[in-house]
């Protein structure tokens, strides 16, 4: 058994890694700026960018369900082919509609990469979820580390121009495509395809023998729900959201997952935009580099938050640290924004995909620790599909022409900064209401005593 936990963990980490390595992502403002296309960056930023966050908000929930109803692989084959259909159309055409059609596919294939984070729930034990878990966001960091590296060196050594870069990424996508057909299929899924369970119980109580088993498979082939199965399945979906929304502190760390999610989004989409913004945009453009710094950095502050968390940092000091560090990371954006000089810019960036790792694996643990086991990938999705619709928002109001806010790109910034801080300022309003409650509820009961 734990061969084949590791076997299948290696196999789909290899698709993870083959899929991060896109190091046209380093430049993709600077290529869907450049030359090559009949767009203004105007265009780009207020008709381009907002498809893809429409079309990612609008596809995820469904994608969720219908990756455990498919069982993960088509979709994991479907995320690889939505890949080299975006970046191959990058290539190949020049206009306006083309590039919002390519932001649908990318919005499809955000979407669909919660079939690579959940597929490997479904075939391995759940002893072994914390470390297969590791494993694949590992392969997802070190993807991006080798593909932020690889676009710096082909930029850096002009051997490529930026356009150029689109070629490697399709290759990628389409390695990972042909690595995706030999992932092995899932059986059996966490809400439509569940595996059967039999008890065996002894005594005067009932043994299940192996005709009714028989008799089961049967009635029920391999692969279809019956009625009684499927409403099982519904309200085994209900239950698991019942359970985490009605429970406050859940509740309390899915909205600040989703807030912090949100903002992170749009900072990362629109980073590279507020970059070409500069007067003094170096000769060399360093995105690859600073990509690749952004992730070392983010992974490194994961997994310090992961060895603080468990043993040192108590649910009330997690959301205190979470509060700073909202702040801390809308400090970190202001920064890259009010500067004069580009690499002041670039290492606010940095810092702040430091703290946005730390924080966001602080919340993800204390958020796991309130939920039902089997239901950690349905509450994180909603909790994702939470944030996208905050990102929307945020689209909407401040960078679509919808808004007529006509803001320039560093203000647009500045409100993304005032965001986090806003958050953060909430969070730390809330942790002071917590313990002056709790404090004021000692005294009372202390009061209580005496009186009796």
């Amino acid at each position: 058994m734990a061969a084949s936990w590791l076997k299948i963990s290696c196999l789909l980490c290899v698709f993870g890694f083959l899929r991060e390595l896109r190091p046209s992502e380093s430049y993709h403002a600077e290529i869907i700026m450049g030359e090559w296309y009949n767009v203004t960056p105007d265009q780009v930023i207020r008709q381009v960018y907002p498809i893809g966050t429409y079309s990612y908000l609008a596809l995820l929930f469904i994608v969720f369900l219908i990756t455990d109803f498919l069982r993960y692989k088509p979709l994991i084959i479907a995320n690889a082919l939505a890949g080299i259909i975006c970046w191959g159309l990058l290539i190949w055409i020049k206009s306006l509609l083309g590039m919002q059609i390519a932001e649908v596919f990318y919005g499809f294939y955000q979407a669909a990469e919660v079939a690579y984070y959940t597929y490997i729930y479904a075939k391995v034990d759940k002893q072994y979820y914390p470390r297969v878990t590791s494993h694949t966001r590992a392969a997802m960091f070190v993807g991006k580390l080798v593909a932020g590296s690889l676009a710096q060196l082909m930029i850096g050594m002009e051997w490529m121009n930026f356009k150029e870069l689109l070629y490697i990424t399709v290759s990628c996508q389409v390695l990972a495509l042909f690595w995706a057909f030999g992932l092995p299929k899932v059986e059996s899924s966490l809400y439509f395809h569940q595996k059967p369970k039999h008890r065996v119980e002894s005594g005067s109580q009932s043994t299940e023998t192996a005709a009714e088993v028989d008799d089961t498979k049967d009635t029920a082939p391999q692969g279809q729900d019956t009625p009684q199965s499927s409403g099982k399945n519904v309200h085994t979906l209900w239950s698991h959201f019942h359970n985490a929304y009605t429970n406050p502190i859940a509740l309390q760390w899915s909205l600040w997952y989703a807030v912090g999610l949100a903002g992170y989004l749009q900072i990362t989409n629109y980073m590279q935009v507020l970059w070409k913004s500069f007067d003094d945009e170096p000769e060399i453009v360093w995105n690859g580099a600073v990509d690749a710094a952004f992730t070392a950095l983010a992974a490194l502050s994961s997994l310090l938050a992961g060895y603080l968390h468990v043993g040192r940092l108590k649910s009330r000091t997690s959301l205190l640290s979470l509060a700073f560090l909202s702040v801390l990371e809308g400090g970190c954006v202001l920064l890259s924004t009010w500067t004069s000089t580009v690499y002041i810019s670039y290492l606010g960036y940095v810092l702040f995909g430091g703290l946005y790792g730390f924080s966001i694996t602080v919340a993800s643990a204390e958020l796991a620790s309130c939920l039902l086991e089997d239901s950690f990938a349905l509450i994180f999705g909603i909790n994702t599909f939470l944030a996208l619709i905050f990102q929307s928002v945020l689209t909407l109001v401040v960078v679509s022409e919808t808004g007529n806010l006509n803001l320039t790109t560093p203000e647009q910034f500045t409100v993304y900064a005032y965001y986090l801080i806003v958050i953060g300022v909430l969070y730390f309003t809330g942790f002071m209401i917590q313990i002056v409650w709790k404090l004021a509820k000692k005294r009372s009961n202390s009061n209580k005593i005496n009186l009796n």
